[in-house]
């Protein structure tokens, strides 16, 4: 995908790679002391006592990491409009120090707007996976793009 895109130029079914992401445990300790201070997430050594056993990313990190490279991969390159919500937001397994994350988006559904011509609808999902093939992130949501010009 290059140059200007519209909401044309999005096909359901198509799948994009947005790019990865390495979560160091700084990394992981600096986004969860601002925003998800939880043991497991800021504290190495209470992260060893809990549930799993060793410092964990927030899942709420792994979104912010999706949004970014969304961002970058194409959101920035549209007409973009916003989006009313995301849904179906799953953390299927532990995002560890030292994992490296690749994140891809397939389109799931494509409408033009009834009430705005110039936009068109998008439904998508996001998912992570690590360097071992595990998915670990899904998440869906719809977009709103601007149409080609006629």
């Amino acid at each position: 995908m290059s140059g200007t895109l519209y909401w044309e130029d999005f096909k359901v079914g198509e799948s994009v790679e947005m790019g990865s992401h390495r979560f160091t445990a700084e990394e992981i300790t600096a986004f969860a002391r601002q925003f998800d201070p939880q043991p497991f997430h800021v504290d190495p050594e209470a992260a060893r006592e809990s549930f799993y056993g060793t410092l964990i990313a927030s899942g709420w990190h792994t979104c912010s990491v999706a949004m970014r490279l969304m961002c970058e991969s194409y959101v920035n390159r549209t007409r973009s409009m916003g989006s009313p919500g995301v849904d179906n937001i799953r953390w299927l397994a532990p995002v560890k120090a030292g994992d490296t994350l690749s994140y891809r988006f397939t389109v799931l559904e494509a409408r033009a707007s009834r009430s705005r011509p110039d936009a068109g609808l998008m439904r998508t999902q996001w998912e992570a996976v690590n360097q071992d093939g595990v998915r670990v992130l899904s998440m869906e949501g719809w977009s709103m793009i601007g149409r080609r010009p006629r």
